[in-house]
């Protein structure tokens, strides 16, 4: 049974916005990025999401399809964005099977709750390489044919009136807040969030000029995404989720209307900026549950029971 549009975009856009444009994403088969491709089907585009997982990413590409009759959404398995060729092999079978690209989702990531003492080298380089050199290779993959979309939608300078095209040649890479005060066990994950925020403002000054604009999405504490369930043990989540500005964690359609909001007209002028998705979550104290700070850092003892430590695209 398809999944009910509520759960994954707002009514607040209209049918068609993205007709006959390619949204390629990394990460693509994920909680987050997926709904995020989703809306942008159900509004018209075709899709190409890449992971690591064969199985699971062709599985979720069909399932995106259903959100609309005649949809093209491709899922390339075996991918792995820390290898650019990797990368320039997906997106070539992207533009030969869909005829371009016009949007790009960086959303490939990895994550697991570790002290600096328990984190090894090896750990936090490969967060880095997932999250960090994931990213540029995506950029580098993609952004030829970014440039050539952004040429053919660009905003009229002088009336502002935007292409009877509609828009192209944006990218939208997946950060997080958890840089901005700093967190316990997330200083790798921190790093490398760093990191991809200052490679999208980069790109936003370099390929300004040939109209790409460049954003990152900032999502805040997400309801049953992979993130939340690992950084968070269950029997804490009632307390955690009470203690929220808004009194609730995010969902998914959160992520993915700021995605349209981006990609669509209404985004046309922002560029090299990060929209932070979160409900206000990070100017709060925070807490780490039970665990009171510092006390569990200066025991000394190892992170224990949490679920998926392990770094995954």
């Amino acid at each position: 049974m398809p999944i009910p549009q509520i759960e994954y975009m707002s009514d607040s856009w209209k049918d068609g916005l993205f007709a006959n444009k390619v949204v390629f994403c990394t990460g693509g088969a994920g909680t987050i990025c997926s709904a995020q491709v989703r809306a942008m089907v159900r509004l018209g585009a075709n899709a190409c999401i890449v992971g690591r997982n064969v199985e699971k990413t062709e599985s979720v590409a069909k399932d995106i399809a259903t959100v609309r009759p005649g949809a093209k959404v491709i899922g390339v398995g075996a991918v792995d964005v820390r290898k650019v060729e990797s990368l320039q092999d997906a997106v070539a079978r992207c533009v030969k099977e869909l005829g371009g690209i016009d949007f790009v989702i960086a959303g490939a990531a990895g994550n697991f709750l570790a002290s600096i003492n328990q984190l090894s080298a090896n750990a936090f380089k490969s967060v880095i390489d997932i999250d960090v050199l994931g990213s540029y290779n995506t950029l580098k993959a993609t952004i030829p044919y970014l440039v050539e979309s952004a040429k053919k939608h660009r905003v009229d300078s002088e009336t502002l009136n935007p292409s009877p095209l509609g828009t192209g040649g944006r990218i939208i890479f997946i950060s997080a807040t958890l840089h901005y005060k700093g967190s316990p066990y997330q200083a790798h994950v921190s790093v490398a969030k760093a990191g991809i925020d200052a490679l999208s403002h980069s790109v936003a000054i370099e390929y300004g000029p040939l109209g790409v604009t460049s954003n990152i999405i900032a999502p805040g504490p997400i309801a049953s995404t992979e993130g939340l369930d690992r950084l968070l043990p269950t029997d804490e989540k009632i307390a955690y989720v009470k203690s929220q500005p808004l009194g609730r964690v995010g969902s998914v359609r959160d992520i993915a209307d700021a995605t349209v909001y981006l990609f669509s007209n209404t985004g046309s002028y922002v560029s090299g900026q990060v929209l932070v998705v979160d409900g206000a979550s990070w100017r709060t104290p925070g807490s780490a549950g039970k665990r009171t700070y510092p006390d569990f850092l200066l025991s000394g003892d190892a992170v224990q029971n949490v679920k998926g430590q392990k770094s995954k695209l």
